[in-house]
């Protein structure tokens, strides 16, 4: 009998790509994308993937929650306000897209960390997602105005959102679990959010960052969508 690879109890029933053996039902279905790095093609993850983009939302809530507390203790609003810019875009960017992967995500925060450096260091041309990233940015800076984070205290909070991405998703060549942990929060615990920027995007619309409120863990929708007014912050349980 062929145990399942992960747990080595269970007889294995399914080809697991990811493990590069048979896993059995109950793994398969209890840790992927979770503690399995399921590469997007796997017939098993497809035939379960709102589920599981849920069940993965409620697990990135507990370590977002975790995470903003961290931005709230080194930069207050606006630490916070620059890593909601990066969930805004990314989800933007990806709600809609069966192929984007964490590592896109990740490259593009570590390409726009270098362009906040005070040393000129020479690239090559960014890839689509980072340039996107790094022209919202850009777009956010002006916005804000004032309100921005400074040059100086920016390098940090990337540099954390580097870590906190790179942990969560699980360090897998073909990583989604970020993705569908941001995706499955938002729209789990912020449909209006959600609905609101899968339509900007399907009317090509450029996302506008700074029209969100900054410091409330993720950002409210606009002043139209807002029904009443709740402060996400360190402490929410949203």
């Amino acid at each position: 009998m062929t145990k399942c690879v992960y747990c080595h109890e269970r007889k294995g029933k399914r080809p697991c790509p990811a493990l590069g053996g048979s896993i059995c039902s109950q793994c398969c279905g209890e840790h992927r994308i979770v503690r399995v790095t399921c590469p997007p093609d796997c017939s098993y993850l497809e035939a379960n993937s709102e589920y599981q983009q849920k069940r993965t939302g409620d697990r990135f809530a507990l370590a977002r929650r975790d995470f903003y507390r961290e931005l709230f203790e080194i930069g207050g609003d606006k630490a916070a306000a620059l890593f909601n810019l990066i969930e805004v875009v990314s989800f933007s960017y990806f709600q809609g897209r069966r192929d984007g992967q964490d590592g896109e995500i990740i490259a593009a925060i570590q390409a726009l960390r270098r362009t906040l450096s005070p040393l000129h260091i020479p690239a090559a041309p960014l890839p689509v997602f980072a340039e996107h990233l790094k022209k919202e940015y850009d777009t956010f800076v002006k916005q804000q105005g004032q309100q921005a984070i400074d040059q100086q205290a920016a390098p940090e909070v990337l540099d954390r959102a580097i870590k906190f991405v790179t942990e969560f998703s699980g360090g897998g060549l073909q990583a989604q679990r970020f993705l569908m942990g941001l995706v499955g929060y938002i729209k789990t615990h912020h449909p209006e959010v959600a609905e609101h920027l899968a339509k900007q995007q399907e009317g090509g619309r450029i996302v506008l960052p700074g029209q969100l409120t900054p410091g409330q863990g993720l950002a409210q929708p606009p002043q139209h969508l807002q029904g009443h007014q709740h402060t996400h912050g360190p402490d929410c349980r949203h």
